[in-house]
C-alpha cells in the first residue's frame, strides 16, 4: 500500500482483557513524562458507550488522558460501535464497512511529525478487522513494531508464544512482550511464567508490570525501564526499514 514511514509503536493483546490499553497508556505518559510529542490512535472500537450525542470508546478515552489529547476523541478512533464483537461483525450491523486503506489513513493521519503515536488494535492479532483482514495485515501495512501485552496468568506461556510465532512468520517486526498482572500473582503458574518466556521467546521481554488495580504510577514504574523512543526507532521505522 505503501506511503510515509513515521515513528511508533503498535499494541496488540494476546488475548481481549490483557491490559493493553492500561500498558500502551502508561507508555504514553512515560514520553510525555520525557518530553516527547506523543499521540495516540485506536483507530476502531467496539463494545462503545452513548456519551454526549456520540459513541465513545473507554479505551480511547483512557489512552487521550494518558497523553493529553482528550479533545479528540473522534480523531483517535474514528469507527466506534456499541456491540461487543469482532469489528467487521459490528460493523455490518451498521450497514457500513471497514477496509484496510481507510484504518491506514486514519492511523497515518495522527501521526505528529517529530514525534511518536502509539496505536492500539482490537482484540488479539489475528482478530477479524475487516470483511478480510485481520490486526496482522494492519500492523504490516502500518510497518510498525509490534508490542504484545500478555496477562500473566495460567495459559500465558501458550497465549504469547502462539502469538509471537503468527507475528514472525508474517514478518512483523516484534519489540517484544511486556507481561501485565491483571490481579495478582498468586499461583505457581503466574509466579514463573515470566522467567520461562524469557527463555523460550525469541524476541525480548520488555517489561512486567505489576498488579496496579487501574493505578498509573504502578504502571510507570513498570515500564519506565525501557527506553521507548529508541524501541520504535530500532525497529526501523526510518528508510531502512525492512520486515
Amino acid at each position: 500500500m505503501g506511503g510515509p514511514l513515521f515513528r511508533g509503536l503498535f499494541f496488540t493483546g494476546t488475548d481481549t482483557g490483557v491490559g493493553k490499553t492500561f500498558v500502551a497508556s502508561a507508555v504514553g505518559r512515560w514520553l510525555r513524562e520525557q518530553g516527547r510529542t506523543v499521540r495516540v490512535c485506536k483507530p476502531v472500537a467496539t463494545g462503545a458507550a452513548w456519551v454526549d450525542g456520540r459513541r465513545l470508546s473507554d479505551d480511547a478515552q483512557r489512552l487521550a488522558e494518558a497523553v493529553g489529547q482528550t479533545d479528540e476523541l473522534d480523531a483517535i478512533t474514528p469507527w466506534a460501535f456499541p456491540e461487543p464483537v469482532a469489528p467487521p461483525v459490528a460493523a455490518r450491523l451498521h450497514r457500513t464497512m471497514l477496509t484496510l486503506p481507510s484504518l491506514v489513513a486514519a492511523v497515518r493521519k495522527q501521526a505528529p511529525p517529530g514525534g511518536i503515536l502509539l496505536v492500539e488494535g482490537v482484540g488479539g492479532l489475528l482478530c477479524p478487522l475487516t470483511e478480510g483482514e485481520t490486526v496482522a495485515d494492519l500492523v504490516a501495512e502500518l510497518r510498525l513494531p509490534l508490542v504484545i501485552v500478555a496477562r500473566r496468568s495460567l495459559g500465558t506461556l501458550n497465549h504469547t508464544l502462539m502469538t509471537v510465532e503468527v507475528a514472525l512468520s508474517r514478518g512483523l517486526a516484534v519489540a517484544g512482550v511486556v507481561i501485565n498482572e491483571t490481579e495478582p500473582a498468586r499461583d505457581l503458574a503466574a509466579q514463573t511464567n515470566a522467567d520461562e518466556l524469557r527463555r523460550r521467546l525469541a524476541v525480548p521481554l520488555l517489561a512486567v508490570v505489576p498488579h496496579h488495580v487501574e493505578a498509573p504510577s504502578a504502571a510507570l514504574a513498570g515500564v519506565s525501564a525501557v527506553d521507548w523512543w529508541e524501541t520504535a526507532r530500532e525497529r526501523g521505522v526510518d528508510e531502512a526499514w525492512k520486515p
